[in-house]
């Protein structure tokens, strides 16, 4: 009897079979777990590492990594995407502003969560958000990452001066009622936003493919990370978000991902569909 198209294994390149068997290599070895990100960006990404690493296959670039810890903190940053801005997409800002933390305001403490926080342009325009609506002294904020680097990067909160420009253009467009510069001060070649917003924000390592829950949230703000994670990873993510929500509470995510074909869906509304905010039921 022949077999059917679905039972013939899809035929791999030699560069993906490689790929799969150096994201199992990491898993193993250093307990990073990529082996459910977006295959057709760890392809893009990894290629170029290629470059990088003066090699011209991904198993040359295993037997790197796998003998030296320093290689493979080399080659982490081409495994997670550290892109963003300040007030990226400010009409989900905005929309924070003027819809979510009057609600958020009726409770006598909140927590935020900035899931994936990268380099840290999103906690601290959420910081400064909060402060500006007279929340920051009732606001504990989480941020968490597993690059320990852009973690780094974040708790500095130094951008490069020619950034500005554009951070300055977003926070107006999102409602900004002062003026930016107020929140920073030039230092280091470049903008030092920390300071006073550095107050009631924790650091910490967290990954979204391994880790559990390990706080309980009013605001769990997760976005342009789930674009990078397959199906089953981004229904994993979504349930640590689920599960950190308190009732009512609230999530936000990037401008091209959504909730509507995960099945964690029925357990949230759509309470600003356009900016991609929902709220727990």
């Amino acid at each position: 009897m022949k077999p059917s198209a679905s039972d013939v294994p899809q035929r791999l390149s030699d560069f993906d079979i490689e790929l799969r068997l150096l994201l199992e290599a990491i898993y193993l070895k250093y307990q990073h777990d990529f082996r459910h990100y977006a295959m057709s960006s760890l392809r893009r990404r990894l290629t170029q590492a290629l470059d990088e690493f003066n090699v011209e296959t991904l198993s040359q670039l295993q037997d790197r990594i796998m003998r030296d810890g320093n290689e493979f903190s080399r080659l982490f940053r081409y495994l997670t995407v550290q892109v963003s801005d300040m007030f990226r997409d400010p009409s989900y800002f905005r929309a924070l502003r003027e819809h979510v933390l009057p609600r958020l305001r009726t409770y006598p403490s909140i927590k935020v969560w900035v899931a994936g926080c990268s380099t840290g342009e999103e906690l601290w325009s959420l910081k400064i958000l909060f402060d500006e609506e007279g929340l920051t002294e009732r606001t504990l904020f989480y941020a968490t990452d597993i690059n320990p680097d852009a973690l780094a990067r974040a708790e500095a909160g130094i951008y490069a001066l020619e950034r500005i420009q554009g951070f300055t253009q977003n926070y107006l467009a999102a409602g900004g009622t002062r003026s930016l510069s107020d929140y920073y001060h030039a230092a280091y070649g470049g903008a030092r936003f920390a300071g006073s917003l550095k107050e009631r924000v924790v650091f910490a390592d967290h990954s979204l493919s391994t880790d559990e829950v390990f706080l309980e949230a009013h605001l769990v703000s997760c976005r342009n990370v789930l674009i990078y994670f397959d199906r089953g990873l981004q229904d994993r993510a979504l349930g640590l978000f689920e599960n950190a929500l308190v009732r009512r509470g609230f999530l936000g995510l990037g401008s091209k991902e959504s909730l509507r074909f995960s099945r964690h869906y029925p357990a949230f509304d759509e309470f600003r569909a356009a900016e991609r905010i929902y709220q727990k039921r």
